[in-house]
């Protein structure tokens, strides 16, 4: 294995992260990048591939966007040349639900656990849509791999209980997500799907290997992005929420609290369809693109009928 509030609104013209496809020097992501290599859209080293959600004032999915409406900057330069355009819509949700099972999260189990039983009962599509369940403290454990069935998902949840993943104490949350993205939606042809993980978490992280870059890094290559609930701030300072707010904003997903009123946490869970089920994929060569490892911004601009968009920030260029 290798070293390894309410809802946040994204407002146009904010930046968005790329899934780069970029040959890597460690087996497990060599591992990764033939995956890819698999899919019907063959990205080229040095080409990158944007997706994401447009919706209007209404909160509504705008999918008749033209590429001639959209303004791309990657470090504050236009592409090279765009490659791909499309509208991406009613498209399969392959969904990772990793519950945090810590001692932080015990009192706030019983909450996460109904609102992942919400989202398994009548947000997946039992004809087209695949989840899988995963809780994880200091290790972490698949306790219902892929299915379709409700009913599988819904005794999976229940049957996670607070403490059975900390053997030693602890939480490896970027350990937990970076295998989840690799063995799990390392498999997947990235193309045929909207990707994400459900995660509900206080995002404390004391037992990893595995950084923020490198889990980002992971999400950029399964195209996987990342919808968190997490609890209501306590007083006293954690690092936890601004490590969510980076793993959600960074990988193209949102932000909520796990404590919400039931109306809430409704639109929330529609909101998370909205984006995955309405999409588009944008594919360019940069202008200037060095072998150094260092992030690229990218901001995209688009029409005043655009209200916000669910966008991911930036992405790493290749380290050699």
């Amino acid at each position: 294995m290798p070293r390894p509030k309410h809802q946040l609104r994204l407002i146009h013209a904010l930046p968005i992260l790329a899934l780069i496809a970029l040959t890597r020097g460690t087996d497990s992501q060599t591992s990764v990048a033939a995956t890819q290599s698999a899919s019907p859209y063959r990205v080229a080293v040095d080409e990158v591939i944007l997706t994401f959600h447009a919706s209007d004032i209404h909160n509504l999915p705008i999918n008749d966007l033209k590429l001639e409406e959209l303004t791309l900057l990657d470090n504050n330069k236009p592409p090279h040349k765009i490659l791909a355009f499309e509208s991406l819509q009613n498209h399969p949700i392959r969904a990772g639900i990793l519950i945090d099972t810590s001692q932080s999260m015990e009192r706030h189990l019983h909450n996460d656990r109904a609102i992942s039983t919400q989202y398994a009962q009548r947000g997946l599509r039992q004809q087209t849509d695949q989840a899988f369940i995963m809780d994880f403290g200091y290790a972490s454990k698949i306790t219902q791999p892929w299915t379709s069935d409700p009913a599988a998902l819904t005794a999976a949840i229940r049957s996670v209980v607070a403490g059975r993943e900390n053997p030693l104490g602890g939480t490896a949350l970027f350990d937990t997500i970076y295998r989840a993205c690799f063995y799990e939606f390392g498999k997947l042809d990235h193309s045929a799907s909207g990707n994400f993980i459900l995660l509900f978490s206080d995002g404390e992280d004391n037992a990893s290997h595995t950084s923020l870059n490198e889990v980002v890094d992971i999400c950029q290559h399964t195209n996987t992005a990342i919808y968190a609930f997490r609890p209501a701030p306590e007083s006293g300072y954690s690092s936890g929420p601004k490590t969510l707010e980076d793993l959600t904003s960074q990988t193209g997903g949102r932000l909520f609290f796990d404590d919400d009123s039931e109306e809430q946490i409704y639109n929330n869970l529609r909101t998370i369809e909205a984006d995955l089920r309405n999409q588009y994929r944008l594919i360019y060569k940069p202008a200037e693109l060095n072998h150094d490892g260092s992030f690229h911004r990218i901001e995209l601009r688009t029409p005043p009928r655009v209200n916000s968009i669910s966008i991911r920030s930036g992405y790493y260029g290749p380290a050699h």
